[in-house]
């Protein structure tokens, strides 16, 4: 049995994709996962699972679609690979910087992004904020926000190629502690 984190990106932003957090423990568990917890409202889901990570996402992803309408992307990682990234800190933090853990995101790719098209990610330039590759995950310094830090409007997908779901640094530490504890 390992524990799991599952990332569903897009769901409760404003009105589109509501699923709310209660029945959606229930599918999960009535699908034979075990300890399903969930934190906030944004897709954020710590269970037991017998299954892989592939066939996790492919079973919430089918879960989502059948149970509630919407076709998401879904990310999964392990407990000890979310407690890995915070036991990393925040790596594109410029140092010197005061960390504001909500300005922070760490978004959690599907897929290590192919060296060429990581390679190809322009370097942020003086007042845009910061960005790191690490495996899987991508780290974004925006110290004006999403909306007004220009790292944060970069197509993200489109430049490495991979889907991926974003988290602030807080919740990061959040399911990383749920996902310690099952």
């Amino acid at each position: 049995m390992t524990r799991a984190v599952v990332l569903l990106r897009g769901i409760n932003v404003g009105r589109a994709k509501r699923i709310a957090m209660g029945p959606l423990r229930e599918a999960l568990t009535a699908r034979g996962h075990g300890a399903v917890v969930t934190h906030l409202q944004s897709g954020n889901v710590v269970l037991d699972t017998d299954l892989d990570e592939a066939a996790l996402a492919a079973d919430v992803h089918a879960c989502v679609r059948e149970e509630f309408g919407h076709d998401v992307d879904v990310v999964v990682r392990t407990g000890a690979e979310l407690a890995d990234v915070v036991a990393g800190g925040p790596v594109a933090l410029p140092a010197g910087t005061e960390l504001a853990p909500k300005r922070y995101l760490v978004t959690f790719l599907t897929a290590v992004p192919a060296p060429a098209a990581a390679a190809a990610v322009p370097v942020a330039g003086p007042g845009d904020g910061a960005w790191a590759l690490v495996g899987r995950d991508l780290h974004l310094w925006l110290p004006d926000g999403v909306i007004g830090t220009p790292v944060g409007g970069w197509r993200w997908d489109r430049l490495l190629g991979t889907a991926g779901t974003g988290r602030n640094w807080t919740t990061v530490g959040r399911v990383a502690e749920l996902a310690g504890t099952p």
